[in-house]
């Protein structure tokens, strides 16, 4: 309540030992400001601190008052006269005595902080209760709250903020293509929450006061919050500058205690600005370090205490110990504008009043304490008057003589929040913690009662409330008086608003509107609930409601309806109430989010509001809200999300999954699995329906040998999954066990079979107890009971129906064995109705013998619907592929080509030792591929074939032409043989090889082989046997390299792309024309020199098509060199857009695992696009590549790729746009500068180590600065690197990385006589002998390469002198 203004003849405020001498001066003469000086001629005792009495004298009247103020306690008559006594002493102050009188009384009075009562300029105390993203809330002495814009923090700050301003108005046009970006662009200017924290002090100066009801204040936008939209009537500021004003430099001494600014970074600590004109703070880093304070951030504010004056008085050391800050004390001045508010000064107890009580400051200073800073816990004794206490300055008029507001509140004096002890216990709580928002407390007691501002009342536990007029009654109240229903001492139900955490008291409300309200704040709200409200606001980002007078609520575009709505403002209109459910409660943002569609809010389902409350089985409703190329995102209530992968969209399959669905479609769906170490939920659109049941776990009560029955559930390539009836246990069957049943190919069966088809007479074959699933099969059918009558053919008719037995396959067909004497043919034309149609024809070529053509040798083309074009006994001319004699097989072929050319051997045309031509194909440790001449077929000669074989192998080289023998066709592998004893005498008569002579491998024309050289694709295998493939496709053959295995990745090394096969020097053919009679070792010695020759010339034949390129891409489909090597095929051809549809293949086939792989791909799409596509198309394909690899990655070689291009502007500002989002990165920052030192632009690349060394992390900074040192003597001037090594190496001497580089920099400048001072510098500090043997071998190095053998020999006199020296040493 207002504080009572005391008589002037009060005796306990009529102090006057200390009073100022005034002077006489006219009566309109205005009083003195505050940051007057004033002299001895104006004023005995001016206000500052200031004096014309001696020290004596000054003594001499602080010994009388402390003696008048003990005397006052015990006889008022004594101390009356006291003053008349002293009054007559200063006669010549007489006239101006009842002046003197009033000004003293006026400026002791206890009054309380209003709106009113502030002015511009005014410096107070406060403390942060909340941040904002672009503002602080700042709470107030009496109850009185204000707001710190972000411009108001620190000059640093707000020239931050205007830098990057201006940077995103550069790169506009960037931000708006680049969401990822949006985050990263405010990384380089810290958030508020970065420096301050809640419940933290802090120094203001009023800037600016609004008037009620004006409009909203930058920073803090529109809320429903009180507390926020109170604070926006008082604007403050926290700026060094502005809060220490008045200061001046001779008030700086040790345990002064001022708010300061971090102005730069230096190599050993933080600048300090103090807002004092020529003198600065510095704080060292070990001094943040052992406050774990962290990094701290240009712009930032610290809490200072004074250490110590430098002797120039330019700089001062501080210190930001929080202890030290709390205990510092005033206890001198030279001005009162040097008494900043939270400042701890000495006072001394002057006068008690109900209201508070008058203290003495300083020795010369009024102050007063209300009655909502005295001590918790006073007693009679504790504010006694004369007590000396110490108290904390919460504000000062700037009136004449100045007054000061202090607090005596424990919380305030210990910068602590308020805390409070629960009846039966002995800790600490926050106040916060134990009464909530929203807390309903009963028996509240009236303290006191304030007419025209509120309540003051008190709880059980001993925590003080203040209940403003405007919450007392649903009423409107002018005015409370003492004696109605809210008198002292009377108990009421209250409830808890807020909290006025600087004066330690709970904001209440006595009215019954708020004790009945639902929902009080945010965190009242429930998600799930349904919500009725009124319509606040519609517009394009979302429709708004009014859920109370306190909680808003706003329901996003995509949940306006189950449709989406072209007219919103149609359905929606202001003022009118809507029926919505809660989906999200966002209590950190104060945000409710709103669904108003129909679907959820009527629905009866399970919501899922967090993934603990996710359980399998579990059917519930959804919302879309991203369609992704083989998934759906769907989200729940509280921002809990699923993924439905596409094959668990529909039974059907489906291709694209953007026509079926849309952002904002409600689905219904059931949890099929949980991913708890992911918090990753998995659900099904297809199995949400009600038939769908979950397999059962128990599987019991099922046996082997059970005779069962299911229901069809899923169909997979080789099984089907059955649900048994009625145990609902999980079973598989094959496909093809199934099909063999039903007489149908496995093919038709998938395609008559459906999910929900009954399956019976089912036998359980085993059990799978780990996975709970059981394997069934059907059960065996009966045989069929044959006629007992006797069967002769004499009584067998035509479409008689009998049984047989099948006794033998022939060339026929089947014989089937009807008696002991009758047997028939079974041809396969008669096995069922539609076999030569599902398998292809059979062509009766001759008398008894018929030929098959298989459907992919009827057309060149595909054909899909062959059968119209054929009927029976229609005349066909086709050409015999294969005949087998041993089982009378025929293939037959009716594809277009040469009749007459021979065909192609077949395996069933090849037989153990027959003898064949062929080409060696590729020579290996184990053996020799050699492809068989007329066929598509290779095989293997071991090494095993010959006892010397190693030495034999020199002899030969790829494409030579060999005879071989067939040792063993097993397994569809051929293992041929070289052996002379394999081969007849007339099998080695060669005219071409005649006189040659027969080497280790005997049978094989060596030298001839050499001058020919074969034009066919090279075919091998690293398997001991070469698997051959009897289809008479074309196959594609693999090269692997040595040792790898079948399923390495195809290698490249051995194709040239433009080259041909290259034909050896034929000249080694004839120089063996007369070496029959020569020694052994004269051949092997001979056969060395053609293996050098040889190896030197050796090429394989290159890709030349689309086909060659899709048969190797089947082997190595993980090889990003091929797949690129295809896409520059392309390209020659002009065929660009087919160049893009291979990389985007090349991305899909790739394994996900092969990420450099990805990664290669994805660079060669980009020089594509950068080559010839656009802009848009450049951009796009950059995007997708920086979001499916490493982000940093992509746009370097983004930028690289423009640079090699030739396209510097674009290049620079991709590198620009890559600083920009990865300004933490050193190699960015580097290869920003290489570009432009590299175009000539040194002055560029320069100005870009300052801007990288503020926004990289310390530990970056060395490997930096030597980066762009390194740079500097590549291609700036080596005597600037020069400078850059020096600096590194004299504040981190033992980094001898760092002198290992700065020494091959100068040894790219020859200078010897440098490089040795240098190491003499080096090795003069301590170091290991280790480290130091390294140093004197550099040395030894570089002085036999730039210097002379003198330096030589001196390197290793220097080297013997430190090794004494350090064995002396230890």
């Amino acid at each position: 309540m207002a504080a009572q203004k005391r008589a002037l003849d009060d005796s306990s405020s009529t102090h006057k030992t200390k009073k100022p001498k005034i002077s006489q001066q006219p009566e309109n003469t205005q009083p003195v400001s505050a940051t007057t000086n004033l002299t001895a001629d104006e004023v005995d005792f001016p206000r500052g601190g200031g004096t014309s009495f001696t020290p004596l004298e000054v003594k001499s009247i602080r010994a009388e008052a402390m003696k008048e103020a003990h005397e006052e306690l015990f006889n008022e008559s004594e101390i009356a006269a006291r003053k008349g006594k002293k009054s007559k002493r200063k006669s010549e102050a007489a006239a101006s005595s009842k002046k003197s009188s009033q000004k003293v009384e006026h400026a002791a009075r206890i009054e309380h902080l209003n709106y009113k009562r502030m002015s511009v300029g005014m410096k107070i105390f406060g403390q942060i209760i909340a941040i904002q993203p672009l503002a602080l809330i700042v709470s107030l002495p009496n109850q009185l709250l204000g707001h710190v814009p972000i411009t108001n923090i620190s000059s640093q700050l707000t020239t931050l903020l205007e830098r990057m301003d201006v940077d995103e108005d550069e790169d506009a046009k960037e931000s708006e293509s680049e969401d990822e970006e949006e985050a990263e662009s405010r990384s380089k200017v810290p958030e508020l929450s970065d420096f301050f924290h809640n419940g933290q002090y802090v120094r203001a100066t009023v800037t600016t006061l609004h008037v009620p009801g004006s409009t909203d204040v930058t920073g803090l936008g529109k809320s429903r919050d009180e507390t926020i939209r109170a604070s926006r009537r008082v604007e403050l500021s926290l700026t060094p500058e502005r809060v220490n004003a008045g200061v001046q430099k001779s008030d700086l001494k040790a345990g002064y205690t001022l708010s300061t600014s971090v102005k730069s970074i230096e190599d050993h600590g933080y600048l300090l600005d103090l807002g004092i004109p020529d003198i600065s703070g510095f704080l060292a880093f070990k001094d943040v370090e052992a406050e774990l304070l962290g990094k701290l951030q240009i712009g930032q504010l610290l809490d200072a205490t004074i250490s110590s004056i430098s002797k120039n008085g330019r700089t001062c050391n501080v210190t930001v110990n929080p202890q030290a800050f709390v205990s510092s004390t005033l206890t001198e001045v030279n001005h009162v504008s040097s008494v900043l508010p939270g400042t701890l000064v000495q006072t001394l107890i002057t006068a008690v009043h109900p209201t508070g009580i008058n203290l003495q400051v300083l020795g010369f200073f009024d102050g007063t304490v209300d009655e909502f800073h005295l001590p918790r816990r006073m007693t009679e004794k504790s504010l006694k008057i004369g007590l000396k206490v110490k108290a904390r300055v919460l504000y000062y008029l700037p009136s004449a003589p100045p007054k000061l507001a202090l607090s005596l509140n424990e919380h305030v004096v210990r910068l602590t929040s308020r805390d409070v002890i629960p009846q039966g216990s002995d800790t600490h709580f926050p106040m916060q913690e134990i009464y909530p928002i929203g807390t309903l407390v009963n028996d509240v007691k009236v303290l006191r009662v304030e007419a025209e501002r509120g309540l003051t009342v008190r709880l059980d536990s001993g925590v003080d409330g203040f209940v403003h007029i405007s919450h007392i009654s649903d009423e409107h109240l002018l005015s409370v008086s003492n004696s109605g229903p809210w008198k002292p001492g009377s108990l009421h139900r209250a409830r808890v608003l807020g909290y006025y955490s600087f004066d330690g008291l709970l904001q209440l409300s006595l009215k019954p509107s708020v004790l009945a309200r639902k929902h009080l704040q945010v965190t009242d709200v429930h998600v799930g609930e349904i919500i009725k409200g009124v319509i606040k606001n519609l517009n394009d980002s979302g429709l708004f409601v009014s859920l109370s007078e306190t909680v808003d609520g706003v329901v996003w575009p995509n949940h306006f309806a189950d449709i989406r709505l072209k007219n919103p403002s149609k359905r929606f209109k202001i003022g009118a109430t809507i029926k919505c459910r809660v989906l999200v409660v966002d209590a950190e943002r104060n945000r409710v989010s709103l669904t108003a569609k129909k679907s959820l809010i009527e629905s009866d389902l399970p919501r899922i509001t967090a993934f603990e409350h996710a359980k399998i089985g579990v059917v519930a409703l959804g919302v879309i809200f991203k369609v992704l190329p083989k998934a759906l995102m769907i989200e729940f209530y509280n921002n809990v999300k699923a993924i439905v992968p596409i094959k668990e969209v529909s039974e059907e399959p489906v291709e694209n999954l953007s026509s079926l669905y849309t952002p904002g479609k409600v689905v219904k769906i059931r949890i099929i699995a949980l991913k708890p170490e992911e918090k990753t939920i998995i659900a099904s659109i297809r199995k949400s329906g009600a038939v769908y049941k979950p397999f059962s776990p128990d599987i019991s009560g099922v046996e082997i040998g059970n005779i069962v029955q299911g229901v069809v559930f899923e169909i997979h390539k080789e099984n089907a999954v059955l649900a048994l009836q009625p145990s609902n246990v999980r079973a598989l069957i094959s496909i093809n066990n199934l099909a063999n049943h039903r007489g149908l190919s496995a093919a038709q069966l998938k395609v008559a079979l459906k999910a929900g088809d009954k399956l019976e007479a089912l036998v359980v074959v085993s059990r799978n107890t780990e996975n709970n699933f059981v394997i069934v099969a059907n059960k065996p059918r009966l045989k069929l009971s044959l006629a007992k009558s006797v069967i002769s053919l004499d009584t067998v008719e035509s479409g008689q129906s009998v049984g047989g037995r099948v006794v033998r396959h022939t060339a026929y067909g089947v014989l089937v064995k009807l008696s002991s004497h009758i047997g028939g043919v079974l041809y396969p034309t008669d096995v069922s109705d539609d076999f030569g149609f599902d398998h292809g024809l059979f062509i009766t070529i001759g008398r008894n013998i018929d030929a098959r053509v298989q459907i992919r040798e009827l057309f060149d083309d595909f054909v899909k619907d062959w059968k119209p074009r054929f009927e029976l006994h229609q005349l066909v001319q086709g050409r015999i592929l294969s005949a087998e004699a041993d089982t009378k097989k025929v293939e037959m072929t009716l594809r277009s080509g040469d009749l007459s050319k021979p065909v192609a051997l077949t395996f069933s045309a090849l037989a153990p030792g027959q003898h064949v031509d062929g080409v060696v194909k590729r020579i290996e440790e184990y053996g020799l591929f050699i492809q068989i001449d007329n066929s598509k077929l290779s095989g293997l000669c071991h090494k095993s074939q010959d006892a010397d074989f190693a030495v034999a192998l020199r002899g030969f080289r790829e494409n030579d032409r060999v005879k071989a023998v067939i040792v063993e066709i097993k397994d569809k592998r051929i293992s041929l043989s070289l052996k002379p004893s394999r081969f007849a005498v007339e099998d080695t008569d060669d005219p071409q090889a005649n006189d040659q002579p027969i080497d280790e491998l005997d049978g094989v024309d060596v030298q001839s082989s050499r001058s020919e050289a074969g034009d066919e694709d090279s075919s091998d295998d690293d398997e001991s046997v070469m698997r051959v493939d009897v289809n008479t496709q074309p196959q594609l053959q693999h090269s692997y390299a040595t040792g790898k295995s079948s399923n390495a990745p195809l290698k490249l090394s051995d194709y040239q792309w433009f080259g041909d096969t290259v034909d050896v020097d034929a000249s080694h053919s004839h120089e063996s024309d007369d070496s029959d009679d020569e020694a052994p070792s004269k051949k092997k010695k001979k056969r060395k020199e053609i293996e050098q020759d040889l190896t030197a010339q050796m090429h394989s034949k290159a890709p030349e098509s689309s086909a060659d390129f899709e048969r190797l891409l089947l082997g190595s489909p993980n090889s990003s060199y091929l797949w690129i090597q295809y896409m520059s095929f392309q390209l020659q051809l002009s065929e660009i857009e087919k160049a893009r549809e291979i990389g985007r293949r090349a991305l899909d086939k790739i394994s996900f695992r092969e990420e450099a792989e990805k990664l290669n791909v994805w660079v060669a799409l980009l020089n594509l696009e950068n080559a010839y596509g656009i802009d848009e198309t450049l951009e796009k394909v950059f995007k997708d590549a920086a979001r499916a690899n490493d982000s940093k990655t992509v746009h370097l070689r983004l930028a690289s790729i423009l640079d090699q291009s030739d396209k510097h502007k674009k290049a620079e500002e991709q590198y620009k746009r890559t600083c920009k989002k990865f300004g933490l990165s050193s190699k960015v920052w580097t290869s920003f500068a290489e570009h432009y030192i590299q175009r000539g632009e040194i002055e560029e690349s320069r100005k870009l180590l300052p801007r990288a060394l503020q926004s990289l992390e310390k530990r970056k900074h060395l490997k930096t600065i030597s980066r762009f040192a390194q740079l500097e003597y590549k291609f700036g001037e080596p005597e600037r690197g020069k400078t850059l090594f020096e600096g590194i190496v004299d504040s981190h001497p033992k980094r001898w990385d760092m002198w290992s580089i700065y020494m091959d920099m100068e040894a790219r400048r020859s200078d010897i006589q440098g490089l040795r001072n240098l190491f003499d510098r080096v090795l003069k500090l301590k170091m290991t002998s280790h480290k130091a043997k390294s140093f004197f071998k550099k040395w030894l190095e570089l002085e036999r390469r730039l210097g002379d053998e003198e330096g030589a020999e001196m390197v290793k006199q220097k080297a013997i002198e430190w090794t004494q020296r350090s064995n002396n040493s230890s």
